[in-house]
């Protein structure tokens, strides 16, 4: 249900809309959804992070480099290293943490 309700919520949102999809004592699983054009403003992650697209079409940017990332397309994020996520279309992507 989690991705149905991201979908539900884009629909009137103008930001990304973030949901914890499972969370343990030492690990963290996120769904964020974007519409076409949404953009997760430049930020850093406390632990090594694996960014997957679900579905859609992004752009990760880190430091002086861009990354098209299209659908089971994925990136590994090192931590405390700014970084952002652009969408290039209705897109949803899968972060897991720890």
């Amino acid at each position: 249900m989690t991705i149905k309700e991201i979908k539900e919520q884009l629909k009137t949102s103008d930001k990304p809309v973030a949901k914890s999809f499972h969370i343990g004592e030492s690990f963290k699983v996120l769904l964020f959804g974007f519409n076409k054009g949404m953009k997760l403003e430049q930020h850093t992650a406390k632990q090594v992070t694996k960014l997957l697209v679900l579905e859609g079409d992004v752009i990760y940017h880190q430091e002086k480099k861009d990354i098209r990332l299209k659908q089971f397309d994925e990136v590994e994020i090192p931590a405390n290293i700014p970084h952002s996520v652009g969408a290039l279309k209705d897109s949803i992507i899968l972060l897991t943490q720890g």
